[in-house]
């Protein structure tokens, strides 16, 4: 049994395990750049593992949270890696909304809240006093207090992750300087709120299957992730398969398979979740796809900066 140092999980890498083609992937980067170069089988999960031979492997999970979960878990009941003492480090690109996070920004998320497990109304059916169509599972309205965890207090909802280490990861990196382009410069002047140049913050997320898009869909994402934190946390970013990964990864520490206090996420802004002034939801939707991203490959890089300078940390102090 090998003793693995270190679990990198993002969604997609195209053309795997090469990624030759023209649009890079999540983890082509640290392909590249941190010697994942070796692959190693794993048949029941998306994709087969990268590896440096030396203690770390690379798990591209496929996108959406059902995919993602089942690689984990593939991986996690694996005969051949002892995972009881690794890091893991969620990594890739994410949508943010323009009110927290500015493009190519990355977000080291505390909390991670589920946008699917929930009832739904047509928007064009719900009541005039509601702010939007989506009401907690065994409630009536949206919103509807008090939150209450369904099934033994534990719904797979909401996800909080060990802020120790978070606030480690963002003490060390939250001065590395990261890219900035003309590019990304003229498409934040679009977004009033989002002016500053890319940094790394905390923030939290909003994990769904659903690629959601929209200022109003943004609203209502900003709604659930502070209904279901009970004001803990504040949306910031969205992606689609960090529940599923993080389910996975629950579940797994609860068989003693690994420690879930190792469990970190570094996601980089490549889109606002929503449309410039002077355009409709549809059309910045119709904008809005991988290779186009308003800041996609600058996102990559800036993911791989930070995500590297807290591997290395962990390389010098493992504790």
């Amino acid at each position: 049994m090998q003793r693995i140092k270190l679990v990198l999980i993002a969604a997609f890498e195209p053309d795997w395990p090469l990624n030759e083609g023209p649009v890079p992937g999540e983890l082509t980067l640290f392909r590249q750049r941190n010697n994942l170069t070796q692959t190693i089988p794993l048949e029941a999960a998306y994709r087969p593992l990268l590896t440096d031979g030396a203690g770390t492997l690379a798990l591209a999970t496929g996108v959406g949270a059902a995919r993602a979960a089942a690689s984990v878990m593939a991986l996690g009941l694996d005969p051949r890696f002892d995972l009881t003492n690794a890091r893991f480090l969620i990594t890739g690109v994410a949508g943010a909304t323009p009110t927290q996070a500015s493009l190519a920004s990355v977000v080291l998320p505390d909390y991670v809240v589920d946008g699917d497990l929930t009832h739904e109304l047509d928007a064009r059916e719900i009541p005039a006093e509601w702010p939007d169509g989506f009401i907690p599972i065994g409630k009536t309205t949206p919103y509807e207090a008090p939150r209450a965890a369904r099934f033994n207090n534990d719904d797979g909802i909401v996800f909080q992750l060990n802020s120790t280490l978070i606030e480690r990861a963002f003490n060390l990196t939250r001065n590395i300087i990261l890219e900035d382009t003309p590019q990304i410069t003229e498409r934040r002047a679009q977004f009033s709120p989002a002016q500053s140049a890319p940094k790394v913050l905390r923030g939290d997320e909003l994990s769904s299957s659903t690629f959601f898009h929209g200022r109003l869909m943004s609203q209502r994402a900003t709604r659930w992730v502070s209904y279901q934190t009970e004001g803990q946390a504040t949306y910031t970013i969205t992606a689609m398969e960090d529940t599923g990964i993080l389910q996975s990864l629950t579940f797994l520490a609860a068989a003693g398979k690994l420690d879930f206090n190792r469990v970190l996420i570094a996601r980089a802004v490549s889109n606002y979740d929503q449309q410039r002034e002077d355009i409709t939801a549809a059309e910045s939707l119709a904008e809005t796809k991988v290779a186009t991203y308003s800041a996609y490959r600058p996102a990559l890089e800036n993911a791989h900066r930070v995500a590297t300078a807290i591997i290395q940390s962990l390389d010098q102090d493992p504790t």
